[in-house]
């Protein structure tokens, strides 16, 4: 939490402001909510699926637009008698032309805002080296700031470096990279000079800036105290984690499609995602000023030092309350598949993969296995396939295993595990995941826990289900099927007999 120290934007009658938060469901926007909340602010966010939220602990004090921000009326809907607009929204997980989807979100997005006579747009975008070659992710960036600059409400765009913070795409990279390899031979692209910035810093600028004067529309860099090279800040980590000194030996072969590659195999960045970030660290990432500093002045005690803003992280990660995390994010005009069994389902060939245990345990001493799978606590028996499944999907591209859990005990609706996501969470009835890896087809994997017919014990249904696209889908199926009945009846089993050791909470 943020010290609540900065003035508060209020309406002419001393009413507080109401602001809009989009990407809610992401890794920054979840946490701006809160601060937002804490400040005393109504808050307003928009979400194309609101089950996906009511797990956060302020879901009951926001108001809540189901809605596109692809769309126009839907933005109307969410932007209406809204003074403070906060645009986080962005494409980055998208592989193709997320350039001009990026482009059209700020787009549609500035025309609904003025239109609704919103008083401020804030943006947060990422920091730009003059006189260098941008990336394609960083170029977008730059012009969607200045889209929103150009829709006539006046916007504040910070544009932030490294973010640390448990739970961030960077950091995750930063971590995974330092703590797998004491001796690693690096691109030269961690020779570039980057200034980090801890999350509670970006959060008290992000809500510092809804209290700016009307007529500043500007863009301001936002940076930490510190400044590193990418290799010093892998050893600065090593050291607040309590690791050895690490072996960085810098291979100039090593260009940023390579790197990219081995980011995505290492850690639990995608490739396209570690591309883009990868390609955003080639150039220097400092502050060009501190012009923000001027105008949202400095906590007392300064900015957050980048080796406390790790030991933070280390902290909130070794006692699971990461609140956020980056692989949570959904990726605006993008809805999930239907499931087969859905009204809307289209029809098409199905493969069904049902298992049934019983136990004497009671419904929730189960419901605690099964909403306990994966991550550290894995799956069952055959742990080697699940990690070769993993590795595989990793190889072309996937999410592959790494991206773990953010609780090792409780899950939200929509979050990401291992490389599955959340789709429907019931407690204590049922768990619904959706298959994000690398396949020709669409699958889930769910489980139902009743009580025993007779009411001595309970129930477990565990039910695997694959649409196939294509002749290729078919085969697949066919190709994994042993897997299937060398992993799924263990799997039951464990759920419903309990051997697999839980993390404590």
């Amino acid at each position: 939490m943020i010290a609540n120290d900065l003035p508060q934007f209020k309406r002419p009658n001393g009413e507080p402001a109401r602001v809009l938060v989009t990407g809610a469901s992401g890794y920054i926007g979840g946490r701006l909510v809160t601060e937002l909340i804490n400040h005393g602010y109504r808050v307003r966010v928009l979400v194309r699926d609101a089950n996906r939220l009511k797990d956060h602990p302020w879901f009951e004090t926001v108001e809540v637009i189901t809605g596109d921000a692809f769309k126009i009326a839907d933005l109307e809907t969410a932007l209406a008698d809204v003074d403070v607009a906060y645009y986080m929204l962005h494409a980055l997980l998208e592989k193709d032309e997320f350039e001009a989807k990026e482009r059209q979100l700020a787009t549609t997005f500035g025309e609904a805002a003025k239109k609704a006579k919103v008083r401020r747009i804030v943006y947060l975008g990422g920091m730009i080296a003059k006189d260098s070659k941008l990336s394609p992710h960083l170029e977008s960036r730059a012009e969607t700031g200045e889209i929103l600059r150009a829709s006539g409400v006046p916007t504040i765009e910070l544009r932030a470096g490294v973010v640390i913070g448990s739970g961030s795409a960077s950091f995750e990279m930063l971590r995974y990279l330092t703590e797998r390899l004491p001796i690693m031979t690096v691109p030269k692209w961690v020779q570039s000079k980057i200034q980090p910035i801890a999350i509670r810093d970006v959060l008290r600028y992000l809500v510092g800036s809804a209290a700016l004067p009307s007529d500043i529309n500007d863009h301001f860099d936002i940076g930490g105290p510190d400044i590193f090279t990418y290799a010093e800040m892998m050893q600065q980590y090593a050291e607040a984690a309590g690791l050895r000194r690490r072996i960085i030996i810098p291979i100039p072969v090593l260009t940023p499609r390579l790197s990219s590659g081995w980011v995505g195999l290492v850690t639990p960045v995608p490739y396209t995602l570690a591309k883009r970030l990868v390609a955003s660290l080639k150039n220097k990432v400092v502050a060009e000023d501190d012009r923000i500093r001027q105008l949202i002045p400095d906590p007392d005690g300064g900015l957050t030092h980048f080796k406390r803003a790790v030991e933070l992280a280390l902290t909130k990660i070794k006692d699971a309350s990461v609140e956020t995390r980056w692989s949570n994010a959904s990726t605006p005009g993008t809805p999930s598949e239907p499931l087969p069994t859905d009204p809307d389902w289209a029809g098409g060939s199905l493969y069904l993969d049902e298992r049934i245990a019983e136990s004497t345990d009671s419904i929730d001493e189960v419901w605690a296995r099964v909403e306990s799978i994966g991550g550290e606590n894995g799956y069952s028996t055959a742990t080697w396939a699940w990690e070769a499944r993993g590795l595989i999907d990793r190889i072309f591209g996937g999410v592959g295993l790494r991206r773990g859990r953010r609780d090792p005990n409780h899950l939200l609706v929509g979050e990401a595990l291992d490389f599955w996501r959340v789709e429907e969470l019931d407690r204590p009835k049922r768990l619904r995941l959706r298959a994000e890896m690398k396949m020709p087809g669409l699958a889930w994997l769910e489980w139902t826990v009743t009580a025993k017919p007779d009411g001595h014990g309970t129930r477990v249904v565990q039910r695997a289900t694959y649409a196939p696209k294509g002749l290729l889908g078919h085969l697949y199926w066919w190709a994994v099927w042993p897997m299937h009945g060398l992993v799924f009846p263990s799997m039951v089993k464990t759920v419903a007999q309990g051997k697999r050791k839980r993390s404590k909470s």
